[in-house]
């Protein structure tokens, strides 16, 4: 395995981090990609819109069975100026939801962040806020007592349990399970550390480590699963030396996702969508620890 790049981009990107939450001055390193460009943290957790989501919606409402609902709506819109304005969305209240959005729209004020958006059929003839909330969320909300986390549910459970709703691919629903896993049941889900799932530039990433053409094809989710394990069999000690420790499942294919997006632009493949923009250091939330190595804020 081919994992020097890999493992430099772990931790140069974790290194901007701690000067960044420290307060350093710019620039936070040297690398001119990573200056220029915005990553993801190597923990998601450490994401300025996941801290404002754990501290507002996920770990105040810890207890409430419809958290995971939240999640959901926090993951598609993805803002947190507008969810501070939407407030906590359990009961669901769709009419507010959208006055909410249509207000900050004629307002001329961002709605969404724009990680994970999902639009709108052009089709339809309706602004994605009225299909988020009608055709995505509605369903969910409706559909919440089969859709409640159970004690006895493993990671891999609930994702599939979470399929087959409209816009709820691997990917959204690998996004509300990388929030509810910090709270009761899933916290204590045997496959805690372990689960992931691959989406396409984690297996464009794993494929750069493996030595492949970025686009090999994978045989199955299965085969792509074995050699991720492997992978991360391979690095632990690494990891260790970099005071990561041990990274859960889902944090490294996000890892094997930047990693390919640092080589785009380091090859001169493409450019990642969005620059980076810095902001004021954030405060260290209270909160529980986290199930992995290392502090969860």
């Amino acid at each position: 395995m081919q994992t020097k790049q890999l493992l430099y981009c772990i931790g140069e990107r974790e290194a901007v981090r701690r000067r960044h939450d420290a307060d350093e001055p710019r620039p936070w390193t040297k690398d001119q990609i990573f200056h220029e460009w915005s990553f993801t943290n190597v923990r998601r957790e450490d994401d300025r819109v996941t801290k404002w989501i754990f501290n507002n919606w996920l770990l105040p409402h810890a207890t409430d069975v419809d958290v995971w609902f939240a999640m959901a709506v926090a993951r598609f819109v993805n803002w947190a100026p507008t969810l501070l304005e939407v407030g906590y969305p359990v009961p669901w209240d769709p009419d507010r939801v959208l006055k909410v959005m249509t207000g900050r729209t004629a307002r001329g004020e961002k709605a969404y962040g724009p990680a994970y958006m999902i639009h709108a059929d052009n089709r339809s003839g309706r602004p994605t806020r009225q299909y988020q909330v009608e055709d995505v969320l509605g369903p969910l909300w409706r559909a919440r007592e089969r859709l409640r986390p159970r004690v006895d549910d493993t990671l891999a459970q609930y994702f599939i349990r979470l399929g087959g709703f409209e816009a709820m691919g691997s990917f959204m629903r690998g996004q509300i399970i990388a929030d509810v896993k910090f709270v009761q049941p899933l916290r204590d889900a045997p496959d805690w550390m372990d689960f992931a799932v691959s989406g396409h530039w984690s297996r464009r990433g794993l494929n750069r480590v493996l030595g492949r053409p970025k686009n090999a094809p994978w045989a199955s989710e299965r085969a792509w699963r074995k050699d991720f394990d492997q992978l991360r069999s391979t690095i632990a000690d690494d990891l260790e030396r970099l005071g990561l420790g041990d990274l859960d499942g889902q944090s490294l294919q996000s890892c094997l996702c930047e990693l390919d997006k640092y080589e785009r632009v380091r090859l001169g493949e493409g450019k990642p969508k969005r620059r980076y923009r810095p902001t004021d250091p954030p405060k260290r939330p209270k909160g529980p620890p986290p199930r992995q190595k290392g502090m969860l804020f």
